[in-house]
């Protein structure tokens, strides 16, 4: 028997091989089906942002307006996408990281757009675009900020998040509706009617989930909408008529379609400490690529990888979008599935920039009946407040403190959504930030660690680590010591 290598041993010892295993090249069929794939995952998580901003600032029966923010969040997101995989090295990670519209801000900016017929959108596109610049400073040195941000804050202020949200979804299945008591007092209430479609939607994510293999369980978010829709019309509750008021192609005109932005201190405040959250979540989770793909992360690419994130808060009001941020279901996608060519997601990003190319596509999502929409952001907004107590779940609460810490957020948090009008005796530019449950946390939770836990001689708390990365939902912060260990590299190499 010959010890001669075979000519297939031969031809595959000849094969490149790339130095970095995100720089693999697969077949451009494979490109394209996994690139697809992606942005199956991640697209309803994407435009959610953008159809809850526009319902809040009185856009829900415009869809043209709707159209435009749908597309501007996609072809953002694209933009994005494309700098963190294939940008230069210092603006991008050059790794397979899906870049879209964050959870993050959407209760804060929900509150900042409130009005009609978009008039108030330029504030919140004003306060993202100073966020952006705020941020984007702030990436270099963040390394110095991030151990005010370890696993007890972030899964406190991301939990608050996903049940500020909450009520948006209850709007959606309520949809206007009202109930009459018997002394005659109405009150908003959910027909049985949007019931039924709010219920058989949430029904087909569940069983979708439950049943559907890998990928496919991932896209029943999508599926459930797709049902409800089918369901709604059957009843004559869907309405599509107007869909063709959107632009079939992105008109170049519609470049600050709400008008150019304005900048309000108290809007601008509230804004960048939501942006203090995007960038703890942006570096856990490049952190978390490197740890699937095998890639070495350090400090210079993880501050590239921030600018790309935070890119689609500066380049967002431009194109009517928000703040962007890294989406964890695509990270568990990588996990999935083992493919970890940073060309895949490239591609994807393409297809997200000619869907953006389309305005008339959103205008399809947005004029899904608000029932379906509320039965899928029971399971959307959910997942964010479900990331928040995964990430709570690493936190020892065996020390008394931390649970103080969470207690007092969480009580600070709750107050505005039970009583919208409790600080309505504030000055108005205070009201506006003291409204936002989301602040109120994120304050109480950062000045609590810091009397509790980094001064007076505290036990220092862990930093959580990365695991079950597949069950990662949106809006997931994880923090872990590779954070802090790269930035002290940075700062260690600096002259």
């Amino acid at each position: 028997m010959s010890n001669s290598p075979s000519a297939k041993d031969s031809a595959t010892t000849n094969v490149t091989l790339p130095s970095r295993p995100e720089d693999a090249k697969p077949p451009l069929r494979l490109l394209l089906v996994y690139g697809m794939q992606h942005i199956l995952t991640m697209y309803a998580g994407a435009v959610a942002p953008a159809l809850v901003i526009g319902a809040a600032a009185g856009l829900a029966n415009d869809p043209a307006s709707m159209g435009i923010l749908v597309s501007g969040a996609l072809l953002v997101a694209g933009i994005a996408t494309l700098l963190q995989t294939v940008g230069h090295r210092r603006i991008g990670a050059q790794m397979p990281i899906v870049v879209a519209a964050s959870f993050v801000p959407v209760s804060a900016i929900t509150a900042l757009a409130a009005g009609q017929d978009g008039e108030n959108l330029p504030v919140a596109f004003g306060a993202s675009l100073a966020a952006g610049v705020f941020a984007l400073c702030l990436t270099p040195f963040f390394g110095q900020l991030i151990r005010f941000f370890p696993p007890i804050v972030t899964g406190t202020i991301i939990t608050v998040i996903g049940i500020s949200l909450m009520p948006v979804a209850a709007r959606w299945i309520m949809d206007g509706g009202t109930h009459t008591g018997a002394d005659g007092t109405t009150v908003p209430a959910a027909p049985l009617a949007n019931l039924a479609l709010a219920g058989v939607t949430l029904a087909v994510i569940l069983i979708g989930s439950r049943v559907l293999p890998g990928v496919w369980g991932r896209l029943s978010v999508l599926l459930g909408m797709l049902v409800g829709t089918l369901v709604a019309l059957s009843l004559g509750m869907a309405d599509f008529s107007r869909v063709g008021e959107a632009d079939i192609v992105f008109d170049p005109t519609s470049v600050f379609y709400f008008g150019p932005p304005r900048f309000e201190v108290a809007a601008i405040v509230t804004m960048c400490v939501i942006m203090l959250v995007v960038l703890t979540e942006g570096a856990s989770h490049i952190i978390a690529v490197g740890e699937i793909t095998g890639s070495r992360v350090d400090a210079a690419r993880i501050s590239a990888g921030l600018r790309a994130d935070v890119s689609g808060s500066i380049i967002g009001p431009i194109l009517n979008s928000t703040p962007t941020s890294s989406f964890a279901q695509n990270i568990g996608l990588l996990a999935l599935t083992g493919v970890r060519s940073r060309y895949v997601v490239a591609v994807g990003a393409g297809i997200l920039v000619l869907l953006g190319m389309f305005p008339i596509l959103g205008g399809v999502m947005a004029a899904l009946p608000a029932p379906v929409l509320g039965g899928a952001g029971l399971v959307l907004f959910g997942s964010v407040a479900a990331s928040g107590v995964k990430t709570l779940a690493k936190v020892d609460f065996g020390r008394n403190l931390n649970l103080v810490l969470v207690a007092a957020a969480f009580g600070v948090a709750v107050i505005p959504l039970a009583y919208p009008t409790f600080y309505a005796f504030l000055p108005a530019s205070v009201e506006m930030i003291a409204h936002s449950g989301i602040i109120g946390a994120a304050v109480v939770a950062i000045l609590l660690n810091v009397c509790f836990n980094v001064i007076g001689g505290g036990a220092r708390e862990a930093p959580a680590a990365i695991e079950e990365i597949g069950g990662t939902g949106p809006g997931e912060a994880e923090y872990t010591d590779q954070a802090g260990a790269a930035h002290r590299e940075e700062d260690a190499e600096r002259p």
